[in-house]
């Protein structure tokens, strides 16, 4: 029977709810919602990396391209490799963070400019 953890991305404020046998991309993508960037979903890209900030979880073999030895050892992951094995809290680290990672009190507030 499968198991559901919660996971919260810190940027955003947001969380849902991730069934064991999908990563936490795909888990994020299955119910809607937004806050880590999607690129190709196979670890290939490097856009989905994050920082595991609490809970645990198993990984796939990521490219050392993106995530060096002593970033995954300190819990950077890309979250298309990694599967949830507890309630989890993310830190998006990816390269198009700025592209989707809006505080939730800032989501349908326009930007304001400064000179």
């Amino acid at each position: 029977m499968p198991e559901y953890y919660n996971i919260t991305i810190e940027d955003t404020g947001e969380s849902y709810r991730c069934v064991d046998y999908r990563s936490v991309l795909v888990g994020m993508e299955a119910l809607g919602k937004k806050g880590i960037p999607v690129g190709c979903r196979s670890g290939g890209c490097g856009v989905c990396k994050v920082q595991v900030v609490e809970g645990t979880y198993s990984k796939r073999v990521m490219s050392r391209a993106h995530v060096s030895e002593e970033e995954e050892a300190s819990g950077c992951a890309l979250s298309c490799r990694i599967t949830p094995t507890s309630d989890m809290r993310i830190r998006v680290l990816g390269k198009m963070k700025k592209n989707v990672c809006r505080p939730a009190s800032m989501t349908g507030t326009p930007p304001i400019f400064t000179n």
